[in-house]
Parts: structure tokens; sequence; C-alpha cells
């Protein structure tokens, strides 16, 4: 009887963890609730000060003033690693870089609502959501101009959408940076303007390579590959792969080297 009561008692508690993790986009609205929503300025008021300190040193090596005249996000799903680039109103400058803790999916474009793919092209942010059941959010414009025609192309339909980049370390079609991550790119977006970010989401480095394809791959990947090849030409990958060196009580320390 003991043992059939702590198994069950350890079921219950692993699928109770299970729910909190996985379940938050059930949970956290009604959390909210009674806690009450929150609004942008809300979010900047509380982790901002602490969001900016850990990111502007990083844009004093970049030599870009905060907040930037503009901000690339640039997302390697085989690498898993976002990329953060300013513009200084001169050039794109490489600001640093983030790991991706979950994206779900693998190499090639999203192309129906529920096949948990990470979409790949030529973005831009729609808007902030302070609210987000996975601590803070981004929300990406996909299905976008091009999803859209491929779409009438193959006759395919329920594109599917809700496209965030968040934090947590949880994501289903999504891009999951951990809290940390997103209360600095939330904050540097807030304050720049979300209408003034690029996102471009490859399906690897296009910089280093050819892309990875996927078998089920549509035929007309090559036209969008060709596009985002493109769009990634102005931010040159050496100013990603140089060491950055940073002086620190008189010593010289790597800060970081990809």
């Amino acid at each position: 009887m003991k043992k059939r009561l702590l198994v069950g008692s350890i079921v219950i508690v692993a699928a109770l963890a299970a729910f909190a993790v996985f379940g938050r986009a059930i949970w956290y609205p009604l959390y909210l609730r009674v806690a009450g929503v929150r609004s942008i300025a809300d979010v900047v008021a509380r982790y901002g000060p602490a969001a900016r300190g850990r990111l502007k040193p990083h844009f004093d090596r970049a030599g870009v003033a905060w907040p930037p005249k503009r901000i690339a996000v640039l997302v390697f799903k085989q690498e898993k690693r976002l990329a953060l680039w300013a513009d200084d109103g001169k050039q794109w400058r490489f600001v640093r870089d983030y790991p991706v803790l979950a994206a779900s999916g693998h190499a090639g474009p999203k192309l129906r609502e529920g096949d948990y793919q990470v979409p790949e092209g030529v973005y831009r942010l729609e808007w902030l959501n302070p609210n987000s059941s996975y601590h803070l959010s981004m929300k990406v414009n996909y299905p976008n101009e091009f999803d859209r025609s491929m779409a009438v192309r193959d006759r395919r339909t329920k594109l599917g959408g809700d496209i965030f980049i968040h934090g947590k370390a949880v994501s289903i079609g999504c891009v999951a940076l951990g809290d940390p991550a997103i209360e600095e790119l939330f904050t540097l977006v807030a304050e720049t303007g979300h209408g003034r970010v690029k996102v471009i989401i490859a399906p690897n480095d296009l910089r280093t390579g050819g892309a990875v394809l996927h078998e089920d791959a549509p035929r007309w990947v090559a036209q969008l590959y060709g596009t985002v090849a493109a769009a990634l030409k102005d931010f040159p990958v050496w100013m990603e792969s140089r060491s950055t060196m940073d002086v620190r009580g008189g010593a010289k320390a790597k800060v970081m080297r990809y």
C-alpha cells in the first residue's frame, strides 16, 4: 500500500510539474485575471534597469548608441543561435548573440498550422506582449507576403500563426531564449521601436555554407533561401567571429568568441 501511495504521489508531482512547464498557455491567462495584466511600460520599469545594465556594455563595445536607429535579429536554427545587430546610423554592427534554448521542428519553412515548424524567411516584429505565457514575447509577422504567395501556389490553407520570440525554455514553433535574454531584447525593442526591427530566420548560417535541406522541403525552398542569403549579406560573419576584448581591473579578459 505504501509503495502504491509513493508511486502515485510521484506520478502526480511529475504531472503537475509537466503541466506547469508545458501548460503555461492554459493556466497563465487565468493567473493574469487574478494578478492583473501588465503594460509594456510596466515591464520596462520592472526589468529594464537590470536588462539595460547587462546589454548596454555590449553596445558600448560595438560603438553603437542606445537606443540604436534599427535592430536586426538573426536566428540560425541548426546552430541554435540568435545574433543581435544594431545600426549606428552608418552601418550594421554586431552587438552580441544568445543561445536558442528551444525551437521545435527541423530545417525548412513553416507550411501549415500544427506542423511545429519555426518559420524561415525575412520578417518584422508586429508587437510586444508583456503578458506572454512565456514571460515576455515579441510577435513575428508570419505568415508574410512570401509565405502567403507560396501557400496559394501549393493550394495550402490554414498556415498557422502566433509565432513569437519569447522567454522560458519551451517552444512549439517559436524561438525560446530564456527569461534574462528576452528581458534584454524586450527592453531594447521597446525603447527602439518594434517597427525598426528586422528578423531573419535561416535553417543554418547561410553566410558560411550551403543550406541544410530537409527531405520534405518544398520545391520553392531554393528561392526562399536565396532571399534569406541576400538579406544576410548586410551582416558580415567576420564581425561575429572576431574576439572581443574587455579590460576589467587592469587585466584583459576574452568576453566572447563564437
